[in-house]
């Protein structure tokens, strides 16, 4: 830890950053800066220039070092000069217990990156690296360690199948690793038999100053806008919500839905929209920036989600949503059973289960006082729990403990 009079030199290191999904990081590494941490950017490789339309895009990517491709000047000097170093990081690869051979050839094909991230952590005297990821990033940082780096933390935000393999060897020299749901914690609890204490519990947050509930006047009784914030991907369930849509309209509900995000399912989902006849009432409106979306919400009546199988933990669209005094309609997936209390601030459904969440909607279409009561709910919830300057300290806490 540095002393008082030192500013703490924090490697915060996101894959393929920035994208549309990584707003949240924008706003913790804010925060982590609010608490006098110099906070220095890096991450695997840069994004497609399409891949995110936040208005923090171009700054992002300006103070970011990217660790591929590497300068083949230094990966040949270290080379040369520290053979030892090169010896001990090929031997952890070559060692991993659960990696196939072609991943193995894969990852030691990355130890470049490995000296570019020497490279930066010594240019720019960092006192820790923190992951936010716990794939193949995760070895970068654990092999940098092993060969003479700074300290590292990880952070959980998925399923660990969803992360590849070999988990523990990756987090075993990890000063902690942080979990984004308490499920996740007790799966790597389970794996690494670490501490509890270096396994806690530290939820991605949302600015709740500035994703507020709107005082317009929302839709009346019988009338519903719906939003989904999301990639359209499979996982995210968006095709029952669309059919739930279409049978609450068969109900005669006037029933309005927006889905904000871009993905590899827009074509079926469009073609899905077309064969139910409800292009008149969905919407796929692709990427948006933050100003954008904040609006989006303010405007809507309720927010749903319905993600099925593995990779969702704890969504942070939910967390917006919720911040912006939204009812939300959300599977049972990941975290979500600990972000909401069905029928308190939100309703829970089962995965894939069009019923439930058609009666989620038709139970919000009817009454305008349960959206009140549930939307205010919602709120009081997400500026208690999700938000990112708490977290950003309770992260800040443990990296400097």
């Amino acid at each position: 830890m540095t002393s008082t009079t030192e500013i703490f030199q924090l490697g915060y290191l996101v894959p393929e950053f920035p994208t549309q999904t990584h707003n949240f990081f924008w706003k913790e590494i804010a925060a982590l800066r609010a608490q006098g941490v110099a906070v220095h950017l890096l991450s695997t490789q840069a994004p497609d220039a399409a891949a995110s339309s936040h208005p923090f895009c171009e700054q992002a990517i300006q103070e970011t070092s990217y660790l591929f491709p590497p300068c083949a000047g230094r990966t040949l000097s270290f080379t040369l000069f520290h053979p030892v170093q090169i010896a001990r990081a090929a031997n952890y690869v070559f060692s991993l217990p659960e990696a196939t051979t072609g991943e193995k050839i894969r990852l030691f094909a990355l130890i470049p990156s490995v000296i570019e991230l020497l490279h930066w952590a010594k240019v720019n005297n960092f006192n820790h690296i923190h992951c936010h990821s716990c794939a193949n990033a995760a070895h970068l940082v654990s092999i940098a360690h092993l060969i003479g780096g700074p300290t590292f933390s990880l952070t959980l935000h998925g399923d660990l199948p969803v992360y590849g393999r070999d988990h523990q060897r990756k987090m075993a020299k990890a000063k902690f690793v942080a979990c984004v749901t308490r499920p996740l914690q007790h799966d790597v609890l389970s794996l690494t038999h670490k501490p509890p204490e270096e396994v806690p519990v530290i939820r991605m947050g949302v600015d709740t100053c500035l994703f507020t509930p709107s005082h317009e006047q929302k839709s009346p009784a019988g009338k519903l806008t719906l939003v989904t914030v999301a990639r359209l991907n499979r996982s995210k369930g968006i095709e029952r919500a669309i059919r739930a849509v279409f049978e609450a309209r068969k109900q005669g509900y006037d029933i309005n839905y927006i889905v904000a995000g871009e993905g590899p399912d827009r074509e079926r989902l469009e073609a899905l929209i077309v064969e139910l006849h409800l292009t008149d009432s969905i919407q796929l409106l692709g990427t948006t920036g933050e100003n954008t979306l904040i609006g989006l919400l303010q405007r809507a009546d309720a927010f749903i989600l319905t993600s099925v199988g593995l990779g969702e933990a704890a969504p942070v669209s939910v967390m917006e949503a919720m911040s912006c005094g939204l009812p939300v309609i959300c599977s049972r997936i990941g975290g979500t059973p600990e972000m909401i209390t069905s029928g308190v601030d939100g309703f829970l459904t089962p995965q894939e289960d069009e019923a439930a969440i058609l009666l989620a909607i038709v139970r919000l279409a009817d009454d305008l006082e349960l959206r009140k009561r549930i939307g205010e709910a919602a709120r009081v919830r997400a500026e208690a729990e999700f938000d990112h300057q708490s977290m950003a300290k309770l992260l800040l806490d443990h990296i400097t403990a």
